[in-house]
């Protein structure tokens, strides 16, 4: 998967959160979005997700070499945030296998087997309206990395996790990364892209 942007801009109202954006996402590298809050990292990752229209320019998505339609994008990403909501009336269970119908997971993976890559067995069959806020965190990752999509988008990926999380979230990635772009948007905390090997700077482009 490679991703062009071509002089994008985002607005609200009359402020601009970035401008003049014209860069080349690769599928041979892995990238970090950085900036401090209100920097317009997360909106920019909303724009390349097709959440948000830019307000000027254009996106080209590109997969094997053929482009694929801005309507179609979202088969092949993607994306865990802190402020994207689950379907809290769901089980682990019921979560896993609604996802199924939409997107496969990686090798084939079944629901068992996820489950047991999350650590929450013991809540499998528990509602996530009453999962904690990091037991709900893993879940959200666990669904966007092990989906087969040649695009993983993550927005601040270690948000409500603690240490533990955190080692279990890095090692879902070292797991999961290969064959696929994976641009993260994180505000500093280093143990969130340690397997990024190129930064884009949001504040660069106000």
């Amino acid at each position: 998967m490679n991703i062009t942007l071509s002089n994008i801009g985002k607005r609200y109202n009359y402020e601009w959160i970035f401008r003049k954006i014209d860069h080349q996402f690769s599928s041979e590298s892995n990238y970090v979005l950085l900036g401090s809050n209100g920097s317009g990292k997360s909106t920019l990752l909303q724009v390349i997700a097709g959440n948000l229209i830019p307000s000027e320019g254009q996106i080209k998505f590109n997969l094997n070499n053929t482009e694929i339609d801005q309507e179609e994008i979202y088969h092949h990403i993607s994306f865990a945030a802190p402020y994207l909501d689950l379907l809290e009336e769901f089980t682990l269970t019921e979560s896993i296998e609604f996802q199924k119908q939409f997107k496969p997971f990686r090798s084939d993976l079944e629901t068992d087997e996820i489950i047991n890559i999350t650590g929450l067995r013991k809540s499998k069959d528990k509602q996530l309206k009453f999962y904690s806020s990091g037991m709900k965190q893993r879940v959200k990752l666990a669904l966007a990395v092990l989906a087969d999509t040649p695009l993983l988008l993550l927005d601040e990926p270690t948000s409500n996790l603690d240490k533990n999380a955190i080692d279990w979230y890095q090692k879902l990635i070292d797991e999961h990364s290969k064959s696929r772009l994976i641009i993260v948007a994180s505000n500093q905390q280093e143990y969130e892209y340690t397997f990024c090997n190129k930064e884009f700077r949001v504040e660069d482009f106000k």
